[in-house]
């Protein structure tokens, strides 16, 4: 009898059970957003960003919060979507901040400055040294909420039609070139162009521009620049640690119930992490390819560096005497980054100069098998 009054009451428990979960499930609203990005869909780390964060937000809601990703030009030109998430055309976007500094230069910092950080004390900054919350005053001026969604690692310096052996081989060429980095490059005697993605490849090849930069070796051998300009330098100094980021509008955010607003937050930083991976593991065959198809590489001359450098801070003194959001982020980015400088030199640093050139361990070195 107790046997039999025992599975009664355990059949009713999994009976209410079974009717609580979904009960649960239901609680949840339907919740189906538009993406719109600056990026063609054939750029499957940087346009695969967005659409890693739909499908994993999906997957942690039960279906329930649907976002529809779009590439550039499918609703907006590559270089409107903050427009269209502030005007409400869409609820959200995935794009460069940087390229809105002509809105307000302070946008470069949420993507990257020249000789700025690189990708890891960018996530430092913007998690743990008031990055965030020094940008939340910019992107609420403009009814959006910002949150740091990817990351391309230190970038190349571009294709270019011809050597530069100095900074006189720099004077009017015209150069595709994101963000405030223009402004810098001017002061070189560079004319600076800011093109979206599908853009760039025509322009290069009918000789509206001289020379372009992008990302790096794995985007940049799809969009085929390898096929209309011989040179390919190196490093980006404008692009140290670019971030890119997911705008949300601050209305359709606020409507969010709030473990959807965590389940986006989470679903971001794993996009930080997976992009700035993936990049890591193709861009090195890419290279070995772009090189063995006749692709030139070349390094930009110290004195390049150097003049881009000294250019660099006037550029940012001029930019804080014209933006308030500017002068307020900086003196604290500044700070923070020379911290983070000083810190890397002393463990970081050291071991990258010697692994990274080390001939023990290496192909044809000495170390034993």
């Amino acid at each position: 009898m107790k046997r039999r009054s025992f599975l009664k009451r355990a059949a009713a428990g999994l009976a209410v059970g079974s009717v609580a979960a979904p009960a649960i499930a239901q609680s949840s609203p339907a919740v189906q957003w538009r993406m719109t990005t600056s990026w063609p869909k054939s750029l499957d780390t940087l346009y695969g960003g967005p659409d890693h964060l739909a499908k994993r937000l999906a997957e942690m809601t039960e279906g329930k919060f649907q976002i529809r990703v779009f590439a550039a030009g499918e609703i907006v030109p590559g270089l409107q979507v903050l427009d269209a998430v502030q005007a409400g055309t869409v609820e959200c976007g995935h794009t460069a901040p940087y390229y809105y500094f002509g809105k307000d230069p302070a946008f470069a910092f949420g993507t990257a400055l020249c000789f700025g950080p690189n990708a890891r004390q960018q996530s430092a900054w913007w998690h743990f040294g008031g990055g965030k919350e020094l940008m939340a005053p910019l992107y609420k001026d403009y009814g959006t909420i910002s949150f740091l969604c990817g990351n391309t690692n230190c970038q190349m310096g571009g294709w270019w039609r011809k050597e530069i052996k100095s900074v006189a081989d720099l004077k009017g060429v015209k150069m595709r070139i994101g963000g405030m980095a223009g402004l810098i490059m001017a002061k070189l005697g560079v004319v600076p162009q800011q093109l979206a993605a599908p853009d760039i490849y025509p322009a290069l090849e009918k000789g509206t521009i001289d020379a372009a930069e992008w990302v790096g070796p794995y985007d940049d051998e799809k969009l085929g620049f390898n096929k209309v300009a011989k040179f390919y330098y190196y490093p980006g100094f404008w692009e140290g640690g670019p971030m890119v980021h997911a705008y949300v509008n601050e209305k359709k955010w606020n409507e969010l119930p709030k473990h959807f607003q965590s389940a986006f937050e989470a679903a971001c930083g794993e996009v930080t992490h997976w992009m700035m991976a993936k990049y890591d593991a193709q861009n090195p065959p890419a290279l070995r390819r772009l090189v063995a198809s006749g692709t030139q590489l070349r390094g930009f001359p110290r004195s390049v560096l150097e003049a881009a450098e000294k250019a660099a801070y006037e550029v940012y003194d001029e930019m804080s005497a014209k933006s308030p959001h500017f002068k307020r982020i900086y003196g604290d980015w500044k700070k923070f980054r020379d911290e983070q400088f000083l810190w890397f030199r002393v463990a970081e640093q050291a071991y990258d100069n010697y692994a990274f050139n080390s001939k023990i361990g290496q192909p044809g070195g000495g170390a034993k098998k």
